[in-house]
């Protein structure tokens, strides 16, 4: 059961493991959309639009249903709103203590250069 759950974990995480997904994940977030609406928004060919959703389909992460001669994509799963916003946290704590380690480095430098 371990072993089926880090697989599905990692198979989970490759398949957001592109900027673009992620970045359709987020509009998506907002609410339902067809290609050509993610393709305006993104500003990207519609079929590089329709090869992620593509991979985020096979994942089961998105969904498709038609709409006369559209598709129209939403998320599979509502809390993958939750993921990118803590994802969103994580990399903003990461920045913050990257910030936090150069003022302290240039704090150390102006030290060094007055003493």
């Amino acid at each position: 059961m371990d072993l089926e759950l880090q697989k599905f974990k990692a198979d989970f995480f490759k398949a957001l493991a592109h900027p673009l997904r992620i970045r359709i994940l987020e509009l998506l977030a907002e609410g339902s959309k067809n290609v050509n609406e993610l393709q305006t928004i993104i500003g990207v060919e519609g079929s590089a639009v329709s090869q992620q959703l593509s991979v985020l389909r096979s994942k089961n992460i998105v969904y498709g249903i038609k709409e006369g001669n559209r598709v129209l994509y939403s998320l599979r799963d509502p809390m993958i709103v939750d993921l990118l916003q803590i994802a969103r946290q994580i990399f903003n704590n990461h920045l913050i203590n990257a910030i936090s380690m150069l003022d302290k480095f240039n704090d150390d430098k102006a030290k060094e250069s007055d003493g």
